[in-house]
């Protein structure tokens, strides 16, 4: 596999396969591929995996809030960043079944995991025009380790969302630089249409802005694009369209701003760790050798066996092929100004959008690597590497056109064993990646039956509580808003630290409806050390607290 790969990109200046036309066998493989992938989604969701926690119920409680009219949060409950859009999704279901559940909760992001399985798809569709890469690339992203499927169905805030809008922002990209009004294009250039997609576009990047800054390296390379490709429309109503539309989509970011005076990108530079420090050697750990394995779901959960780490010499070496591919097509002469065939794709605007994608990645990776939280928590924090999977199919590319083509087209006779070498190479790293996926999402499924006790005894802490008849508790973060959500507010919770002091409240109405009850309780999981100090406390004031002990949890009552 070396730079000098020629590519052979078949749908790039070639028309879409008539309408109507069969799928024939990639198509039918294609769709099964998408059908796995949602159902496992489905199959993880209705055994309560992956597993929830605080943070993610408290986005449940903001799209109960939302469902009953009792307040419109702009951003996640106790900070200033990070939209809420995952609330307003999910309020509609709890509205239609009566109710909060940790299923209606996620439903919509399951949604939006199709939804950028088969935008990935199509612009796969758009930049290659070969159908048995698109497979290639649906079949990856069907797949899920621990990692992957955390960031597409748990409701914490923000990584749902982004890689569909990723997506739907580098395919609209494509028809517009495309069909731009001086090319023509009997397919593409519909004024009406046009001003759509510039709308759609602008509401999407402003919308992102507002929902999670960690997709906004894409956003700024595919609009650098745009802008190169369609200057001279931007200056006209295409521009200020965009523009209104982009914000429209960061209004309550902008207003909220506005109203208070705070700026949001404060609050983000403290969340990446930068009010703390973490030494060079740790964030370039986490950064460039931890953070690709997890982050792009080649990973067990929360570990990374030393042999999955393969991936993080690869990519490096991944990136500079695709982009200087990416680049050589782009500075390759082309016929200038002409008509564009019916769903043709000129092959400049492919590269520059393969190119854009690359940049991206390079871009998202050196950000996650400067940052703290790279050093200081690899695990948890490679998730903010999700937005990765946006750029699959420009970083595999000229793999995959390698190992169908080697150095060049068989049957030229030229770079015979050199091309065979290559192809061996190419074929052999796909398959790695396919395998190592495979394995990290087997290893996923085999932690579902715990994950699913885990959630039937919290679902009995529910029910002990209820029928207990009690009301208010005061109990550990990670169990304060899980369990308030778990209970639609018949219990509320209020937080403390592992030594009984008030601790980080999200929602501060709770706090105070604690404070003001006559004789709250405490939950604590068995073992923890919170646990510990309560039966510490019961044993120097022996008589205060009545225990009730269920599997995994401990009740202390106060009499």
């Amino acid at each position: 596999m070396t730079v000098g790969v020629r590519e052979q990109p078949r749908g790039a200046g070639s028309p879409r396969p008539r309408p109507g036309a069969r799928p024939g066998l990639v198509g039918w493989l294609t769709g099964l591929a998408v059908l796995a992938g949602v159902g496992y989604r489905l199959w993880l969701l209705l055994h309560a995996a992956p597993p929830t926690n605080s943070d993610e119920a408290t986005m449940g409680l903001a799209a109960l809030h939302i469902a009953r009219g009792e307040g419109f949060p702009v951003w996640f409950y106790g900070q200033q960043y990070m939209g809420t859009l995952e609330a307003y999704l999910a309020a509609p279901v709890f509205a239609v079944a009566g109710g909060p559940s940790l299923l209606g909760l996620r439903l919509p992001t399951l949604a939006l995991y199709a939804l950028f399985l088969l935008l990935t798809w199509r612009l796969t569709l758009r930049l290659t025009g070969d159908r048995w890469f698109g497979l290639l690339v649906v079949a990856l992203l069907a797949l899920g380790s621990d990692r992957i499927v955390k960031n597409q169905l748990i409701a914490g805030g923000g990584y749902p969302e982004m890689n569909a809008a990723g997506a739907a922002l580098a395919l609209l990209a494509v028809a517009l630089a495309t069909g731009r009004p001086e090319r023509r294009s009997a397919d593409t250039w519909r004024p009406g249409w046009r001003l759509v997609r510039w709308a759609t576009w602008g509401f999407l990047a402003g919308l992102m802005l507002w929902v999670d800054p960690l997709v906004l390296p894409y956003v700024a390379a595919i609009g650098a694009v745009l802008v190169g490709c369609c200057r001279r429309e931007l200056w006209g109503a295409a521009g200020a369209l965009l523009g209104a539309a982009a914000t429209l989509g960061a209004a309550p970011l902008l207003l909220h701003s506005l109203l208070t005076g705070r700026n949001p990108l404060h609050a983000v530079l403290a969340a990446g760790g930068a009010n703390a420090s973490a030494g060079w050697a740790d964030r370039l750990h986490g950064g460039l050798v931890l953070g690709p394995s997890l982050g792009m779901g080649f990973c067990s959960p929360g570990r990374c066996a030393t042999w999955q780490l393969w991936w993080a010499l690869v990519l490096p070496l991944l990136l500079v092929i695709a982009g200087v591919a990416a680049w050589r097509a782009l500075r390759t002469p082309g016929p200038g100004p002409a008509p564009v065939a019916p769903g043709a794709v000129s092959p400049h605007v492919v590269a520059a959008i393969r190119l854009a994608l690359l940049l991206a990645a390079v871009a998202t990776l050196g950000a996650y690597t400067v940052s703290s939280s790279a050093g200081l928590t690899p695990v948890e924090s490679a998730r903010y590497l999700s937005c990765l999977l946006i750029s699959l199919p420009a970083l595999l590319w000229p793999v995959w056109t390698a190992a169908r083509h080697g150095l060049g087209r068989s049957g030229t006779g030229r770079h015979g064993i050199g091309s065979a070498l290559t192809r061996s190479v190419a074929v052999v790293a796909l398959a790695a990646t396919l395998g190592t996926a495979a394995h990290a999402t087997w290893r996923a499924a085999e932690t579902v039956p715990a994950t699913r006790a885990a959630e039937a005894r919290h679902s009995e802490l529910v029910s002990t509580l209820r029928q207990l008849g009690v009301r208010h508790v005061r109990a550990g973060y990670w169990t304060c808003n899980r369990l308030t959500f778990a209970s639609a507010e018949q219990v509320v919770c209020a937080v403390v630290d592992d030594t009984l002091r008030p601790g980080f409240d999200r929602y501060p109405a709770y706090r105070r409806e604690v404070d003001s009850a006559a004789a709250p309780a405490w939950v604590a999981p068995a073992g923890s050390p919170l646990a510990e100090v309560l039966d510490e406390r019961q044993r120097v004031s022996p008589g205060s607290l009545d225990l009730v002990i269920i599997e995994g949890w401990r009740i202390y009552l106060p009499r």
